[in-house]
């Protein structure tokens, strides 16, 4: 079985919930935070709504500098929503079309000159998988406390009774 073929199911079903939670992001409560430490809403959805896109740059490129990052914007849902799709049909695209021998090819994250790390593809694309996992789950946090209805996600919630 190839890599690619080990990883879509997973990475279908896992891009699958998240849309579904990050659709529910109330427009217009960007800034809010649930406390003075915690990043604020709005940012939380545009890095879930970003995270699909860093399987492709892995995938397609050898290093990302973080100096070069545009930084957050507050982003009305539908856009975010719109940007997930596209970064979530570019990363499938990148998983099923990446040879099994591409993913032992060595990425590094930088700032600059600066090499902050350096790991083989293989093992950066399922850390972005498990990367967006933790961010949806403190997203899924963030709704709840703002009265939003919780989508069920490995199995039911107290806001929906059915699977998915």
């Amino acid at each position: 079985m190839s890599i690619a073929d080990a990883l879509l199911p997973e990475f279908d079903q896992e891009m699958a919930t998240t849309r579904r939670l990050l659709e529910r992001v109330p427009d217009g409560q960007g800034e809010w935070r649930p406390h003075a430490k915690s990043f604020p809403l709005g940012h939380l959805a545009q890095l879930v709504a970003w995270m699909p896109g860093w399987v492709t740059s892995t995938l397609r490129d050898t290093a990302l500098d973080l100096s070069a990052h545009p930084g957050y914007t507050f982003e009305p849902t539908a856009k975010l929503v719109a940007l997930f799709d596209e970064n979530v049909r570019s990363a499938r695209e990148a998983i099923r079309t990446t040879p099994d021998s591409d993913y032992d090819v060595l990425w590094s994250l930088k700032r600059g000159d600066q090499v902050l790390m350096s790991l083989p593809r293989r093992v950066l694309v399922r850390q972005h998988i498990n990367h967006l996992i933790h961010h949806r789950g403190q997203l899924t946090v963030y709704l709840r406390l703002r009265d939003v209805p919780i989508p069920s996600i490995y199995g039911p919630t107290a806001d929906e009774r059915s699977f998915m």
